[in-house]
This record gives structure tokens, sequence and C-alpha cells, in this order.
């Protein structure tokens, strides 16, 4: 008999090795002897009140075994000889494409423009200490698309897209640790993630599928509202039947070549602002309730604030406890910020994107000229105001949080975790009113929320500008462009994700739209 039950544990509790068997017990009022296992479903926290409380959802097995493997199967074939599936990217979207076309008994052969996981360390290297970016291989582009080494946050709403639990088993599969089937925020970290992403590479080319890096497409050859071929970076021509389009949403070349041959895109509305940098400490002490180190058996803490400021939301963005700022620039003359944790988030700094929402329909109306790629021209702008007012390098612009607020210009700063460096700039009079204004109230607001957070010993750093897609490429109902039949618009590109849970499953739904009636 297996019995589904909530507890509540403190955390003295929680010291105890056998506590979970002693509560189940407890609270199914049988015999701890009678109790063969129990196993962990779901684990959170709270801590609304000083006295923080574990909750488990577990599942008792009463005089019956724990199963020891998943009930989900990857039922992967040899596809060296089926017919392909072209797919553009290789992040989340690209790969989930690729390993259910195996499934689905077609070959996937994926072109991705930057680099393996390895061979990228070498130019994030050179971003952080050269200041150079590799505009192909950099924190956006190469093997695994952005989350590779940005994070590894899984967390998602889109419940309503696709199975997560599959997602998470196929990542556990490829050599995630199965704690992400249990935390409520799962995540698997920088370090870590890396290896999971060459695991299904393997997978792909073990099972007959082909991926080629540093392969950049240029160009679609298009005859009768189809792709019939596409072109490479080395001017080859390779002919196609049904192409995955998973570019990410920092790949602006597709957007400008789809602009070009007057492919229908979209403006997407979107958000941007700054990147904020506490110390660890100050968000343990007020999620946590404490004055000095946080409990040993506490992760470091986190946080989620939203606060409406003249009809627009001011929220945190990928927020990284234990973490760091990166350069997430894909090209030079920009500076872009974004952050990342590792696995045991142990570093000395908590961050997040603090951003505001853009309406492309009314926020931008003197980029109206550009159409569809306005609110691209927009990021642009930002960029290229933070690359010049950081120093025209990788350092980027930043202020102490109480002199942003307040309107006044940083005689120094704190430290930081962001390797380029910082340099002292009037981020409050640089960027535009309409969203440095509405940070400037969102972080009083915050301040009123989470007592301490509103204080000169934490940054703000410019800009965060690539939350999401500024363009959307619509699709129908069958997943493919409404103007290129063989087209799938997928994942963050297309704009129809928002992380790498939900971009994952929509490579496998455009995966199964593609392979339909071949």
């Amino acid at each position: 008999m297996v019995k589904e039950i909530q507890l509540r544990i403190s955390l003295k509790e929680e010291e105890r090795n056998d506590i979970l068997i002693i509560k189940s017990s407890i609270k199914l009022g049988i015999d701890k002897e009678d109790i063969t296992g129990v196993k962990i479903l779901r684990k959170s926290i709270d801590a609304r009140k000083p006295k923080i409380i574990l909750n488990y959802k577990v599942a008792v097995y009463i005089r019956e075994a724990i199963p020891t493997s998943s009930v989900y199967k990857f039922d992967y074939k040899d596809v060296s000889k089926a017919k392909p599936i072209h797919i553009i990217g290789f992040g989340p979207a690209g790969m989930y494409a690729a390993l259910r076309c195996i499934e689905l008994g077609f070959k996937p052969i994926v072109f991705e423009r930057g680099k393996n996981v390895q061979d990228r360390r070498r130019d994030l290297k050179a971003i952080n200490q050269d200041h150079f970016v590799n505009e192909d291989s950099n924190y956006c582009f190469g093997e695994g698309g952005a989350g590779t080494y940005s994070d590894g946050k899984l967390y998602t709403r889109s419940l309503k897209r696709g199975d997560v639990r599959r997602i998470f088993e196929n990542l556990v599969f490829h050599g995630a640790t199965d704690q992400i089937l249990v935390d409520a925020h799962p995540h698997i970290g920088t370090n870590k993630l890396p290896k999971v992403v060459q695991n299904i590479r393997e997978t792909i080319l073990r099972y007959g599928g082909e991926v080629h890096f540093e392969t950049r497409v240029t160009d679609f050859i298009i005859n009768n509202d189809k792709i019939n071929a596409i072109q490479l970076q080395n001017g080859k021509e390779l002919p196609v039947n049904k192409v995955i389009l998973a570019t990410g949403h920092s790949a602006r070349d597709i957007f400008y070549l789809l602009h070009k041959k007057e492919i229908a895109l979209e403006a997407k509305s979107f958000a941007m602002g700054v990147r904020v940098e506490h110390p660890q400490h100050i968000i343990d002490s007020i999620q946590y309730h404490c004055s000095g180190p946080r409990h040993e058996l506490l992760p470091a803490a986190s946080y989620s604030l939203v606060q409406q400021i003249n009809q627009r939301g001011v929220y945190s963005f990928c927020m990284c406890p234990g973490g760091f700022i990166v350069p997430a620039a894909t090209a030079n003359g920009e500076v872009v910020v974004n952050g990342m944790s590792p696995s045991k988030r142990n570093n000395l700094y908590a961050n997040s994107g603090i951003v505001v929402e853009i309406n492309v329909d009314t926020d931008l109306s003197k980029y109206e000229k550009f159409g569809a790629l306005k609110g691209l021209e927009y990021q642009k702008y930002l960029e290229r105001l933070a690359f010049t007012s950081g120093g025209r390098s990788q350092v980027a612009p930043a202020q102490r949080l109480t002199d942003f607020v307040e309107g006044r210009l940083s005689s120094n700063l704190n430290n930081t975790s962001y390797q380029p460096g910082l340099k002292s700039a009037p981020l409050h009079s640089l960027l535009p009113k309409f969203i440095g204004g509405r940070l400037r109230k969102g972080f009083e607001a915050f301040g009123r929320k989470m007592k301490g957070y509103h204080t000169e010993e934490a940054n703000i750093v410019g800009v965060e500008s690539r939350t999401s897609s500024p363009v959307s490429i619509p699709r129908n109902d069958l997943l493919a462009h409404p103007q290129i039949s063989n087209l799938f618009p997928c994942g963050e590109g297309g704009g129809y994700a928002g992380g790498i849970v939900s971009a994952a499953m929509d490579g496998e739904r455009c995966a199964e739209a593609a392979t339909n009636n071949l």
C-alpha cells in the first residue's frame, strides 16, 4: 500500500535522519516498522515566520518496496538511415526537439552556430578577462544555449504546455541529480549543467543523429512558400524537408534575415532594466529572520518581487542566490548582464534582474519605423548606452542602490561578483525615464516589502535586456509558420517559451508537429 501525505518539519526535527518515517507513522497512525520506505515527492521551505518549516509531500510505502526505477522510459532507436529533420539551434528547444525526433523515428540534423560546451569555456574567459566577445560563442550562443553557462534554473509556470515531469526525468536520465524531481524551485547549477548537455549530445549522436557546431545558417532558399534549402556560412547549400527554428532570443541575424525576406514577424512586448546585487547574508537575514549566519540546513535565500508602477509591472527576474553576475553580450560594442549560480549556491552574493514591462505598442513610438523589429532596435540602443557609459569595454555601468533611488552619482561602489568590473555611472539619468523612474519607485516599494533590501550595500548594474525575445515569429495551429509551410518556429526565439523547461517542452511539440505525416 502507498499513501501520499503532507508533512511539516521544523529545522530541529530535520536534523534527524529518520524524521520522515517517524512523522509519517504518527500521521497515518501506524507502526513505523510497517513503513518500508518514504519517497519525497516535493519539498519546499516556509520562511514566512521566524520559526521556519520544511513542507514535504511524500509517498509512504507500507509493507511494500519502493520502486527503484522511473516510470518514464525514453525509447531511443537507431535513426541513422531515417528521414531527416533539420534543426537550427542547440539550446533547450533544439536539444529536446532532436531527442523527440529520435523517439519518433526521424533523424535530427542540428546546426549550432556556437561551439561545444568544452570549447565555449575559452570564449567565456575571453569575455571576462579580455573583454572580447566572440559573436558566435558566448554566454548566449553555443551548445546548450543561454542556460548552459548561465544558471540552469528549472522552475516554470508553463504546466499546460506539456509534461513537465517528463522534461525533468530526461534531465535526470542524462545525468542531472534527482533532487530536481523534488525541489519546489529546482536548479541544476552552471557547474553541472554542461555535463548534462554533453550527455544529451552524445545520446543524439549514438542513435544516428547529427550535431554540427560552428555552423551558422545564413540564408533560406524559398520557393512556393516553402524552404527548399538552407545556406551555411561557408556558402554550402543543403536541401531540407522540415526545418525547426530554435535559435534563441538573441539570434538577431535570424530576425533580420526573415525580415529581409518579408517573412512575417511580430513585435512582442518584453522587459528591460538592471541587475541588483546584494551580499547574500543580507538576503538570508531578511528571508530567514536571522541576525547571524543562516542555519546549515537552509539553502542560500532567494526572493521574488513584483510591484505595479504607473500601469507597468516592475519585477524580479532570474534571481540567483549565491551566484555571479556575468557578461551576456553577443556582440562587441554592447554590454548586457545576466546572472548564474553554481549548484551549491555558495558564492558571497545574491543577484537578480529587476526589470520593467515594455509595451511595444505604446512605449516605443520613436522606433515605429523599424516595424516588427522596433523592440530589438530599442534593446540595442540600451546595450550600446551601457557600453559607452561603462567605458567602451565589458566593464558595466553601476551605482549603489540607494544612490540610484536618490538620483546621485556614487562616489564609490561595493565589491561585486562581476568579473569584467564596474564603473560608477549615473544610471538614474542615463536610463530612459519610463524605465529608470519606475525602477526607482520599484526599489523603494521592494524596500518596504523586504526590510533591509533597500541598502547602500547593494549595487545595481546595467543593463538587463535579454529577459525574452522582443520579436515573435508567428505560427499556426499546426505550429508551422503561416507563410512558410515547413518552417516551425520554436522556443524562446520564436516567442513561445520563457526558460529551459518551457523551451524544452516546445521543442518536443515542434518535433511532433514537424514529423507528422512524413
